[in-house]
């Protein structure tokens, strides 16, 4: 692991006074709020309280839409100092309840461009990852795999394609977003129109993710008989990194195109009396440090421009170079009619 960025020790050496604030002891605790998939190993832990004085404790609070909520009901007294893990599904209902403080890092202009959503600086990002259709190589020896989502309506893909339901995934909920974002909901043919083809093509649904991968999913892992699965631009390096016995080839790949990408977010709680250290923190998941381990810990990729990637992440997915979004605010405002129109039409 290479040395931390000039820029992040530059600030970290600004907060030395925290050192003190310790009284030569144990170091006091600064608590971060994040979702259960959230991790960080020991020894970046450890290299957090030595370049800060503070220990840190890590509050999981369940998926992302139960870690936002009870933020929420904890509004203005905090149950932690900082929140990571809010994404570009949720952040709109994290900013409208008002709970953060801005902070503009120094280490921002480092970054990937075009992660940062709010002016006001009052979350930052923290890493990002992209839900992408996936394919079972092995089943596209006659027929060519699809190049795009807008492919899986025709009659060569029929009975291919596994879903996850967008009231309960979040990557159901991304793939659904994506559709919205490519096709819209006014014109010749609108998001409810190419629903409605993949239902008549023998589109299935699953619950969840596992459902859909291991269950539904014939390609890597998967025991199922489906080819194709909406999952991650970092699942193919995922089958690699835990194959059993080894391979040197992923056995399933991703389509680029029509990808919708999820960033994540932290922010300093409002209330919080530990604000200096809560920035040293926000300072510090932009470091190398944490950022080059966040794709073998998280499967995500990191937001820092100069963050060395995985050998395998390297070389066996790929980003998508022109990913859909869909504006925060847009997605508060029509979260449950989108759903309610999707089960109307894929769910009859």
């Amino acid at each position: 692991m290479k040395r931390f960025s000039v820029l992040l020790l530059a600030a970290l050496t600004t907060l030395t006074t925290l050192l003190g604030a310790c009284g030569g002891g144990a170091p006091e605790t600064i608590r971060l709020l994040t979702h259960d998939s959230f991790r960080i190993t020991e020894e970046t832990a450890a290299a957090f309280t030595t370049a800060t004085g503070w220990r840190l404790e890590v509050l999981p609070a369940g998926d992302a839409g139960s870690m936002v909520n009870q933020a929420i009901l904890a509004a203005g007294n905090p149950v932690a100092d900082v929140l990571f893990g809010v994404d570009t599904t949720f952040l709109s209902r994290a900013l409208d309840a008002d709970l953060f403080i801005p902070y503009e890092s120094p280490a921002l202009g480092a970054l990937v461009p075009g992660l940062a959503t709010d002016p006001e600086h009052r979350v930052t990002p923290i890493d990002y990852g992209d839900v992408c259709l996936n394919y079972d190589k092995a089943a596209f020896t006659t027929t060519p795999p699809p190049q795009s989502p807008a492919d899986l309506t025709a009659p060569a893909y029929r009975g291919m394609l596994v879903v996850e339901d967008p009231a309960t995934s979040s990557p159901g909920l991304a793939f659904l977003l994506a559709t919205i974002a490519a096709y819209g909901e006014a014109g010749d043919y609108t998001w409810q129109d190419y629903w409605a083809d993949l239902r008549a093509n023998d589109v299935r649904v699953t619950s969840g993710w596992e459902e859909a991968y291991y269950g539904s999913f014939s390609g890597g892992s998967g025991e199922g008989d489906r080819p194709i699965v909406v999952s991650y631009a970092s699942s193919p390096p995922a089958e690699v990194i835990y194959a059993d016995p080894p391979v040197s080839e992923a056995p399933t790949a991703v389509v680029t195109e029509g990808c919708f990408r999820q960033v994540e977010y932290a922010g300093i709680l409002r209330g919080t009396p530990r604000e200096a250290a809560a920035r040293a923190l926000i300072d510090f998941l932009l470091g190398e440090r944490f950022q080059e381990e966040v794709p073998l810990t998280m499967f995500v990729f990191p937001v820092l421009a100069s963050a060395d990637l995985p050998p395998e992440f390297v070389a066996h997915t790929a980003i998508p170079t022109a990913p859909l979004t869909t504006d925060p605010a847009a997605i508060e405002a029509n979260r449950e009619r989108w759903i309610e129109e999707w089960a109307a039409i894929v769910l009859r």
